[in-house]
């Protein structure tokens, strides 16, 4: 296979005309340029250049490879410039997962700041329950996903890195007319009389619920089970029962709720940030990475 570098000097030797000047812009020796086009005609099996007092002449054969040699510096100049342009933030797609609840408050704020500092390159977000986002990652659809885990379930593989975001805490949700609405924070131990409103299909707010009531004494009995917090936020407006909700889930209370912190134990779960191990982060998703960091802390400081 004919030597790339040795057909760009050649291409270098055929526009100038001459050994000597290709060396000198080059700052090669004469030499140098001459053993290197020899290698390439030993390569081509031909002549590619006639020598002489003046100068060089082409063959039919050089001119050819000349040719092929400018366009090759073009495409060259071209990758160079369209990698930079990734580089820069100029180009591109990101591809990024998410679940509900964030997509809803931490995530707004990152995509905003990301698409005003870098409105060239396009953003795509897939949002989808904890199975879907592995798969999305293992399958390369998305380069990076925000992720939860609690203490008794936390995120653990050889094969991912996983950035820690924030603390997300749960709190309780009541009707206006609970006896202890107008409390500033209130125990779990507090509701062991209660009915519950838990989360359908398994969700692992459900499973946060059953542990952490266990742990002060008491089985939830459940009242209904929600697919939504908005469905749980109705459901305790309606007097049907109480229920524990992730902070970052609740950016908008309806009317006939209020919100009451949750004084320890209480089930945290992390927010995560996770990427394959074997999948460095292109520019843009570690500018990107850099937004839902600051958006973060704004949440994690409320």
């Amino acid at each position: 296979m004919l030597d790339v570098r040795r057909i760009l000097l050649f291409t270098e030797v055929a526009r100038r005309g001459s050994v000597t000047a290709t060396a000198r812009a080059l700052n090669y020796t004469p030499s140098a340029v001459s053993q290197q086009v020899s290698r390439l005609e030993a390569e081509a099996g031909q002549p590619l250049l006639e020598r002489h007092a003046r100068g060089v002449t082409l063959t039919d054969a050089g001119r050819a490879l000349a040719e092929r040699g400018e366009r090759i510096e073009r495409e060259l100049t071209a990758a160079e410039n369209e990698l930079a342009d990734f580089a820069g933030l100029r180009a591109g797609t990101l591809r990024v997962g998410t679940f509900p609840t964030v997509g809803a408050s931490l995530l707004p704020r990152a995509v905003i700041a990301f698409r005003q500092t870098h409105p060239d390159v396009r953003l795509t977000v897939r949002s989808a329950r904890i199975a879907g986002l592995w798969a999305m990652l293992e399958n390369r659809e998305i380069e990076m996903s925000l992720m939860w885990d609690y203490d008794w379930n936390r995120i653990d593989r050889e094969d991912i890195v996983v950035t820690s975001l924030v603390d997300d805490p749960p709190a309780l949700l009541v009707g206006k007319d609970h006896p202890l609405a107008g409390r500033s924070s209130a125990a779990l131990a507090d509701f062991a009389d209660d009915a519950w409103i838990t989360r359908a299909d398994h969700h692992p707010v459900a499973e946060a619920l059953t542990r952490s009531c266990r742990a002060v004494g008491f089985e939830p009995q459940i009242a209904y089970e929600a697919h939504d917090y908005q469905e749980a936020q109705a459901m305790v407006a309606a007097g049907i029962g109480v229920a524990l909700a992730p902070t970052l889930a609740l950016e908008g209370i309806r009317g006939g709720v209020s919100v009451l912190p949750l004084l320890p134990p209480a089930p945290v779960r992390r927010i995560l940030l996770v990427r394959m191990s074997d999948h460095a982060l292109t520019p843009a998703a570690e500018a990107f990475a850099g937004f839902l960091r600051d958006s973060a802390a704004v949440a994690g400081g409320r």
